[in-house]
């Protein structure tokens, strides 16, 4: 499996990391953080040299009940930071996580060579097109409703069945608008509980089926710091636990706060599925 980022052939044959940059003043772990050039700098610096293959601009928290954000302050928020980040570091591979075509086309204007979609089209009937218009790869999330609602959705017969009709149907048509590189991202915490999010991961090598790579985001997540009783803050150790047992059913992007971490399970894994598996 391949990526073709603005003439650049990522492989995926061993998984990749992919560091969460999140420009929002109340994103669920680092809201905040990254409000100036010198931490933002630092921080993308950090995540480069720690071993990430992309990184994922956020300027609209996607957490449960998150504040709507106009267009123009998404716009506003993400800008100057993509053209800070390409001016410092030029061979940066920056994804945009936005649900809005017209954020998602000028971002790619300004440098960005991959598109984040939590609804996979579903809040812009615009994305799909401009996202083949932009000729950039294209990640898919499973999510039922908004940021705002989304969890007053999670409701299901069976899950796993349900999301393979969603991304089936999703991919037909991401293809009929000739969109050529897709990613999967099963969605941990969107639209679902607790317990569904544990069902999706134990069949998570279900997914595979779909010939597609699949993303996995579960980054100090509440599925994680709830059932620990802890917080956020407390939830590398989790995380790391969580993302090696993606690995292990076939993630090959693994979309982090803590990059090094990441990259470390990454080495551990392919080193044991190489030698004695």
């Amino acid at each position: 499996m391949t990526l073709n980022c603005n003439g650049k052939l990522i492989d995926l044959e061993i998984p990749r990391v992919m560091g969460i940059l999140n420009c929002t003043p109340d994103s669920f772990y680092d809201g905040g953080f990254y409000k100036d050039e010198n931490s933002i700098l630092n921080q993308v610096e950090k995540m480069l040299i720690d071993g990430a293959t992309f990184i994922d601009v956020g300027a609209y928290s996607s957490k449960p009940n998150a504040a709507f954000v106009e267009e123009d302050e998404e716009l506003s928020r993400i800008l100057p930071v993509i053209d800070l980040i390409l001016k410092k570091f030029p061979e940066t591979l920056l994804s945009i996580d936005t649900f809005r075509s017209q954020v998602a086309k000028k971002c790619v204007e300004n440098g960005a060579v991959i598109i984040n979609d939590i609804s996979a089209g579903s809040l812009d009937n615009l994305m799909m097109q401009t996202v083949a218009n932009l000729r950039v790869p294209y990640i898919m999330m499973h999510m039922k409703g908004s940021p705002q609602n989304m969890q007053s959705f999670a409701n299901y017969e069976n899950i796993v069945k349900e999301m393979f009709f969603y991304f089936s149907e999703k991919i037909s048509q991401a293809h009929s608008y000739g969109i050529d590189d897709l990613i999967i991202d099963p969605g941990f915490g969107f639209a679902k509980t607790i317990d569904h999010n544990y069902e999706v991961m134990q069949k998570l090598e279900l997914f595979q089926r779909l010939d597609l790579p699949i993303l996995v985001g579960i980054s100090r997540k509440s599925m994680i710091y709830k059932l620990l009783e802890t917080n956020a803050q407390s939830s590398l150790n989790g995380t790391t636990y969580l993302n090696t047992i993606a690995l292990q059913k076939g993630a090959k992007i693994l979309r982090v706060h803590d990059v090094k971490e990441a990259v470390e399970c990454i080495k551990l894994n392919e080193y044991l599925v190489k030698n004695y598996i």
